[in-house]
């Protein structure tokens, strides 16, 4: 297929690893970390891991929205449907994320509550229409690239003034996100990684433009170079990571050009800011509470907000003891490091957000990698 198959040819990938190769400098080691799921996803799928050089390490981050939602919030969505009473619809992924008693949205559903999956949250403004006598509340959560649709949906609600309808936002921010990691007491007394630089966001980019990390990276002196989501994007930008390393420079870098600008798409970005403002605090499943990391609803607003409208309290919720998804977020650990991992913990029976959404690491290295990780025994 024009336009995607260019960016999957091996024979250029290979030779963008050979030029990775030839360019590393003696006795260095790079620690990369991608922090969208998409990327995580893309490595496992695509071998890029097996194609890159052994001094190049790559480093999953928390940039999968399912995999960092905590289960505080889970909770709260949950108890939404189970002792209020009301719709909960949310996208299909948030529905296996483990909650508190060993519940989840899906197993509460059988319970009874009612808890829809939506594709969109247009979606969830449907059924709000088609049933005025029953409280319809959005379970929003996401990127940047979510947050629109979410905001245009509030404020279509607020022109038909559907009193039945609210949404119990989630939604988070990338840059600080970065920024956290790389500077908070909290974060390091969990366990870090060294980080060399960052690629940075393809869909998120998209809405943001590049233009948000270039204080990051002048503040802080890492590189990031933001790509897309093919495999040749990612070994290009690898390449280009690299190259900066070598130099001393710490720029932002566009390799995804074909849908990346530096301003980003403004339209979406005055939308978001006409319905949403900042949240003081919100807590990250693996990095703790976040400073101004997430949006909550602005006043103007306020009647379709269910944290208001329902008196909601937010609760932090440990991990499972023996999940290591909180230090698989932050890079310090590998899927496979986890004792869960492949046998308790699967795709169809999840114990941490990691292993539910395709774009988590745990998910994608089951699917892609873990067969790898098999000792090959000699034949007799």
């Amino acid at each position: 297929m024009k336009y995607v198959d260019e960016f999957r040819d091996g024979t250029l990938a290979r030779q963008i690893a050979t030029r990775i190769a030839a360019e590393l400098q003696p006795g260095r080691r790079y620690h990369f970390m991608e922090f969208c799921g998409g990327h995580t996803h893309a490595i496992s799928r695509y071998g890029i891991g097996e194609l890159l050089p052994p001094e190049v390490r790559m480093i999953h981050g928390p940039g999968c929205p399912v995999c960092v939602l905590p289960i505080g919030r889970i909770d709260q969505a949950i108890a939404l449907a189970m002792e209020h009473h009301a719709i909960v619809c949310t996208y299909g992924d948030t529905m296996r994320v483990p909650a508190s008693n060993s519940l989840s949205m899906m197993k509460a559903k059988a319970r009874g509550a009612d808890i829809r999956m939506v594709y969109s949250a247009a979606d969830a403004l449907k059924i709000a229409r088609a049933h005025p006598d029953r409280q319809v509340v959005f379970f929003a959560i996401g990127f940047e690239t979510t947050t629109p649709p979410t905001a245009l949906v509030i404020r279509q609600a607020a022109a038909e003034d559907l009193a039945n309808f609210s949404v119990l936002s989630c939604h988070v921010l990338t840059p600080s996100a970065i920024t956290h990691i790389l500077q908070s007491p909290e974060v390091r007394q969990y366990g870090t990684v060294p980080l060399d630089g960052f690629i940075g966001p393809a869909h998120v980019s998209i809405i943001i433009g590049s233009l948000p990390y270039e204080h990051f990276a002048e503040e802080y002196r890492k590189p990031v170079v933001i790509a897309g989501f093919e495999p040749l994007d990612v070994m290009q930008a690898v390449l280009m990571l690299v190259r900066q390393v070598n130099e001393g420079r710490c720029e932002v870098e566009n390799e995804f050009t074909r849908a990346v600008t530096r301003e980003g798409n403004l339209a979406a970005q005055r939308l978001v800011s006409e319905v949403f403002e900042l949240r003081t605090r919100f807590e990250w499943r693996g990095l703790g509470e976040v400073p101004y990391s997430a949006l909550k609803i602005r006043p103007a607003f306020a009647r379709f907000d269910a944290e208001q409208r329902f008196g909601l309290t937010y609760t932090p919720v440990p991990d499972h003891k023996q999940c290591e998804c909180g230090a698989i977020l932050r890079g310090v650990k590998r899927p496979v490091d986890c004792k869960l991992f492949g046998t308790v913990c699967t795709p169809e029976n999840p114990m941490g957000s990691c292993m539910v959404s395709s774009e988590g690491a745990c998910a994608a290295h089951y699917a892609y990698g873990r067969f790898k990780d098999i000792p090959v025994v000699a034949a007799t």
